[in-house]
């Protein structure tokens, strides 16, 4: 597998940019409902400065969500591991009309087919929050194995512990994935 790098990927109207400072200001304006921040691992950003700072300190390579050509939310590749040629999506948020929209389907189908296609990977790594009922049913649609759940894994952002219930895709697996994707959105 090769390593991610920053890219530009696209289809109809979604297109993800490598997040640059030029995004902020939108992402900032996407970022204030505190819905979309309830399962991340950070709380809502306050100020401009402090989703700069998110951008600068990010875990992963991070991508702004860019649709109809504003930017509305951002997603990661993280923790690769070329030893086994893994790699894992995570760090997803979009503004909340967004949600349940053709939006993370996309995202998702322009992930997985840049990893399995692109990079090589042959194992995709999706964890969420256990309880984060409305992400694993969107995880499961995506034909993501469940591998189960991680206990006591990590803090959420007001303090408590979570569950991360972790789900994956293998290579062989991807291209009954990517059609089923590919159906969704409507070819």
């Amino acid at each position: 597998m090769r390593v991610p790098e920053p890219v530009l990927l696209g289809h109809g109207r979604v297109r993800l940019e490598p997040w640059e400072p030029r995004h902020d200001a939108e992402l900032f304006a996407a970022a204030q409902d505190d819905g979309v921040w309830t399962w991340l691992p950070v709380p809502r950003p306050r100020t401009l400065e402090e989703l700069s700072r998110l951008r600068e300190t990010h875990p992963g390579l991070p991508w702004a969500v860019v649709v109809d050509g504003v930017a509305a939310g951002s997603t990661s590749y993280l923790d690769a591991d070329l030893a086994v040629e893994g790699l894992e999506i995570g760090w997803t948020w979009y503004r909340r009309d967004l949600w349940a929209s053709d939006v993370n389907p996309t995202c998702k189908l322009l992930l997985l087919q840049h990893a399995f296609e692109d990079l090589g990977a042959q194992r995709m790594t999706l964890k969420t929050d256990a309880l984060n009922s409305r992400s694993r049913a969107a995880i499961s649609k995506l034909g993501c194995a469940y591998d189960g759940t991680l206990r006591h894994h990590r803090l959420r952002a007001d303090g408590s512990v979570r569950d991360s219930a972790y789900f994956s895709l293998l290579a062989a697996e991807w291209p009954p994935a990517r059609a089923r994707l590919q159906a969704r959105l409507g070819g």
